[in-house]
């Protein structure tokens, strides 16, 4: 990045000048320049310095290691060459959209990379769990040409109006009546399209978010988030091939020729033999760390990291807990954790990038100390949303710190800067509810009930007026962890039920799926009868009145006995267990 923050700026001017000063020394990450421009040159040079090593390998069922289904740099070469050449026959031409309709494995890997070696962009969707709807959507707002398949799934796809459906093993076969594979006259440039993730909207129709291999080469390319990726060390290859931070696992590990360990059923037996993990904390927090004995660094994203996992796992690998929405290139912010850590933060911005803490209403710099919304900036912003200028021109607007050029994303996440220059989350500002006219940040109840020793993982959402805490492990007893949150919180930010479960369902993303788990409490809920309803309410209001947390917890006691029943216990983690 060779904009820096200018400490004169106008945008500033609001600021005390000590608190200037560190605006200007926290919000800035440390300026260095990737190891490569591009990805596409990055996995060019894995193929071509480090042919023999292996590239990827799928596991069995009992997770050992597949005897044939595996394929070294040189194979990846000359099949996504194949596959280049083919969909080059087809038409697809440098900055055109690729469909990448299928599930982890080798045919994931050699399309990946032959549609960046040809200059278009991957657009990923699980074939396994996308719904045909979202399918259709996908291929017609990215107007690709191409829909490429794998032989497992093609005949579960939907019908293209427009795109022509091509797996990679018929691809293969077209490619030895076709001409060898050319490169694009032009090299693969920083700001062209790497590829496209498709996120869900407000409006519930997904929207594309388009990623340049300058933004991924940022992350991926530079230290500390390269995560000690050497040719031949061993990455998990966990997550859904939608999820943007598949790519951090993917197209990190061929871009340091590493090796790519693609999971099975079961993501603990990829995690046992890797020594990089990439993942969620909801799906870190399903495996047990003390077997996991070749893990050397270990990164999260995604959602909110408890404490305890981190701790956990950080007593013996390199931990990063990390942070940043799809538009600003899977992360912007890390720290690496330790167990002796006062604070437990997500870190100071990465390197190239910016992090801004600002007024939510007036968009003014917020004091050292103060709450605000965080907006990203530097080489993480990615181009926008495709097709869609009026949404990209109201979240992604110019950088008033850097000037010139520079852009800045509003990443809807809250946030404060310690006194030492770290950033501490505060959950999501569209989180933030009501409850008996008192605002609460749902984000900042669930950590307060991690902070229970007993408590591995807790999500608070509104149910009504009330708050209601779904936590794991289900073992925990919930009176315990009520004195934890009365000790901790105001009474209006306690919830009136905590539910135990052994997991949490989650989304193909590897997140907490709290619409399912909304649902189950919908469909295992009895209705109240009105007048019980009534009487809770009384009851509830009366020690409102009081304005004495003892009275209240009381009250909470009774209507928490009274609603957790074993039926709703057993039918949310029926449906944890389907999900998952």
């Amino acid at each position: 990045m060779s904009l820096s923050i200018c400490s004169q700026s106008p945008a500033l001017a609001s600021l005390p000048p000590a608190h200037r000063k560190l605006f200007c020394q926290f919000s800035q990450g440390v300026a260095t320049t990737p190891s490569h421009p591009t990805i596409t040159a990055a996995i060019d040079y894995s193929i071509s310095h480090h042919p023999n090593l292996i590239a990827a390998h799928t596991l069995l069922a009992d997770g050992s290691l597949h005897p044939t289904d595996h394929i070294s740099y040189a194979t990846l070469g000359r099949r996504s060459e194949n596959v280049a050449a083919a969909l080059q026959a087809h038409g697809v031409t440098p900055g055109e959209s690729v469909c990448l309709f299928l599930s982890r494995g080798i045919d994931m890997i050699v399309s990946i990379v032959a549609i960046l070696r040809i200059g278009a962009n991957y657009v990923p969707q699980d074939a396994r769990i996308a719904p045909h709807d979202q399918l259709t959507r996908v291929a017609s707002a990215t107007k690709a040409r191409i829909v490429l398949t794998s032989d497992a799934h093609i005949q579960n796809l939907p019908t293209f109006t427009q795109a022509q459906v091509l797996t990679v093993r018929s691809a293969e076969q077209q490619a030895r009546h076709l001409p060898p594979f050319k490169n694009p006259k032009l090299p693969v440039q920083p700001s062209a399209t790497c590829y496209i993730i498709f996120t869900s909207g407000t409006t519930g129709l997904p929207k594309g978010v388009q990623v340049t291999h300058g933004n991924v080469a940022n992350v991926l390319l530079t230290d500390p988030m390269s995560l000690n990726m050497r040719p031949g060390v061993r990455v998990s290859q966990i997550l859904s091939i939608a999820f943007d931070m598949c790519a951090w696992e993917v197209l990190g590990s061929l871009s340091h020729a590493s090796t790519l360990i693609i999971r099975h059923r079961n993501i603990s037996h990829a995690v046992q033999q890797a020594q990089v993990v990439i993942s969620t904390p909801s799906v870190l927090g399903t495996i047990d760390s003390s077997r996991m004995h070749h893990v050397k660094t270990v990164a999260v994203a995604g959602e909110p990291c408890p404490r305890a996992l981190a701790d956990e796992w950080s007593q013996f690998c390199t931990f990063y807990n990390s942070c940043g929405p799809t538009e600003v290139t899977i992360i912007n912010t890390a720290k690496k954790c330790s167990v002796s850590d006062a604070r437990f933060t997500i870190g100071k911005p990465t390197p190239n990038n910016t992090v801004y803490v600002l007024d939510p209403r007036t968009r003014q710099p917020c004091k050292i100390g103060q709450v605000g919304e965080m907006w990203a900036g530097g080489d993480c912003v990615s181009k926008g949303y495709l097709d869609n200028e009026q949404l990209t021109r109201e979240r992604f607007v110019h950088d008033p710190f850097v000037g010139g050029p520079a852009r800045m994303y509003r990443t809807g996440d809250l946030g404060r800067w310690t006194t030492d220059g770290e950033l501490e989350h505060f959950g999501r500002v569209d989180e933030q509810v009501k409850v008996k006219g008192f605002r609460v940040e749902l984000d900042g109840v669930s950590s307060i009930i991690e902070s229970n020793p007993q408590v591995k993982k807790a999500v608070v959402l509104k149910v009504n007026d009330a708050l209601v805490a779904f936590v794991t492990p289900s073992h925990i007893i919930p009176q315990q962890v009520m004195h934890t949150v009365k000790d901790r919180l105001p009474y209006y930010c306690v919830p009136s039920q905590i539910l135990c479960m052994d997991k949490f369902p989650r989304t193909g993303n590897g997140k907490v799926d709290k619409r399912a788990l909304l649902r189950g409490l919908a469909h295992s809920h009895p209705a109240v009868p009105a007048k019980i309803e009534k009487g809770t309410k009384n009851l509830m209001g009366t020690a409102d009145l009081m304005n004495n947390p003892r009275s209240t917890w009381i009250v909470q006691a009774i209507v928490q006995n009274f609603f957790v029943i074993s039926k709703l216990v057993r039918n949310l983690l029926a449906l944890a267990r389907d999900i998952a």
